[in-house]
């Protein structure tokens, strides 16, 4: 098997020559995983080739003097489970495992770097994050947009920031990229370490994101109340909208979690609604066979069918079309035309699924995270995230996991079990043209 053309190297701010005090016997040193790589894990990739990453964890020699070092932590975009226990687990690791003596939280994402918006910086204790792992959201707020990258690195500069930590999504990790790139201008040495963050499963080279497990087991509540409304009324019809702009990630794993749903739409996939192949009549007959039917749909889904939209949002990202507005529209007109009596109950449970705190599985996730991005940024590691590959912890350049965003693969076995549990492989767009 090949190896891949990526530049797979982090870089270091120095030459590492403390001692790491730590009461380990195995190290990270100098230690490289093996990944097999291909489309599942690297969009465009077309054949499986062999990757070198550097592992994550403790590394006997330190860049900084932990003891005298002082790191930042901030967390940007939209909410998601875990990131609380991300911050934990930082704040933990740094105190208790580095004796770091000063940890300083950034209010409202980059706004909280920016002088103008008089945000104040909050000194992250152990006391002060024992409990936050037991709630949803942030305790350090977010916002979205992009923020002047010399006035963070001027902010970071003032502070005499040693270690930042940055979590969020695709947006955010390009931004990192660019706090990056300013330090090395200036010749700092400040280590920056990102933490990928996305609840649309969408950050290249992430198999799965911290909160995806409990996004997709919210979800399934969700589906499984709309599954109970549709059979509660003749030719019920329950429809629920997840979270998904680009990638359908959410609706295809939470419709192979509960298999009550009958269509699933993802932005991979562009449906058509009337015709040979159509969604409208596809519905029509499963209520005639019936007597219920159960559609799940990424709010990024169908754009195709909708008018363009011009404008984009504080992150640059361009505002979607309300794919379940026209479903519902859409659907009483055809059903209407048929004569076919029916009831159409709509539910959109994203900002609660956003919310909650993340279960059993995300939160041992969130807290290897914290630990590992804490390990990196005393060896000296920047421009880089922390990242779990194959069961594997490793670090990533941030130019591999800002090249593009992840999507669902509709060639792929995650798919064809999708339309094989829901039985809607028929539908026009489900497959590439070559399969259909």
């Amino acid at each position: 098997m090949d190896k891949c053309a990526w530049d797979t190297s982090i870089q270091v701010l120095g030459p590492c020559k403390l001692e790491s005090h730590l009461p380990y016997r195995t190290w990270a040193d100098n230690k490289k995983i093996q990944i097999v790589v291909d489309d599942e894990l690297a969009q465009g990739n077309d054949q499986a080739c062999r990757v070198s990453f550097e592992a994550a964890g403790p590394r006997k020699k330190l860049y900084f003097d932990s003891t005298r070092a002082k790191c930042a932590i901030v967390t940007c975009g939209g909410l998601c489970p875990g990131i609380n226990d991300v911050i934990r687990a930082i704040v933990m690791e740094a105190h208790h495992a580095y004796s770091v003596p000063s940890i300083m939280g950034i209010p409202y994402g980059l706004e909280g770097f920016i002088s103008r918006y008089k945000h104040r910086p909050v000194n992250l204790t152990p006391e002060m994050v024992a409990d936050i792992h037991m709630f949803g959201g942030t305790i350090l707020g977010s916002s979205r947009g992009p923020q002047p990258v010399d006035e963070i690195v001027d902010c970071l500069e003032r502070n005499n920031v040693n270690a930042l930590f940055i979590v969020g999504g695709d947006g955010t990790m390009k931004a990192a990229s660019a706090i990056s790139q300013e330090i090395r201008k200036r010749s700092l040495k400040i280590s920056v370490i990102g933490i990928p963050k996305t609840i649309d499963n969408d950050i290249n080279f992430i198999p799965q994101s911290f909160g995806f497990e409990t996004a997709v087991f919210k979800a399934t509540e969700a589906i499984e109340c709309a599954h109970t409304e549709a059979c509660g009324t003749p030719n019920g019809i329950g429809l629920v909208k997840l979270m998904g702009r680009e990638s359908g990630f959410i609706a295809a794993q939470s419709t192979l979690a509960l298999k009550e749903v009958n269509f699933v739409l993802i932005p991979e996939a562009p449906f058509t609604l009337e015709g040979e192949g159509g969604l409208l009549p596809a519905i029509a007959q499963r209520l005639s066979e019936r007597g219920h039917a159960v559609i799940v749909t990424a709010e990024g889904a169908g754009q195709h069918l909708l008018a363009h939209q011009k404008e984009t949002d504080a992150s640059g990202n361009r505002v979607l079309g309300n794919i379940s507005d026209l479903l519902r529209k859409e659907i009483k007109r055809y059903l209407d035309s048929l004569g076919m009596a029916h009831s159409i109950k709509f539910i959109d449970p994203s900002y609660i699924i956003r919310s909650v705190p993340a279960h059993a599985g995300d939160k041992v996730y969130c807290g290897f995270l914290g630990q590992y991005a804490v390990h990196a940024a005393m060896a000296g590691r920047t421009d880089m995230v922390v990242a779990k590959i194959q069961e594997r912890y490793v670090h990533l350049p941030l130019q591999l996991v800002t090249k593009t965003r992840r999507k669902l693969n509709i060639y792929s076995d995650l798919w064809r079990a999708v339309l094989e549990s829901t039985g809607q492989g028929m539908l026009k767009g489900m497959l590439p043209p070559d399969e259909e």
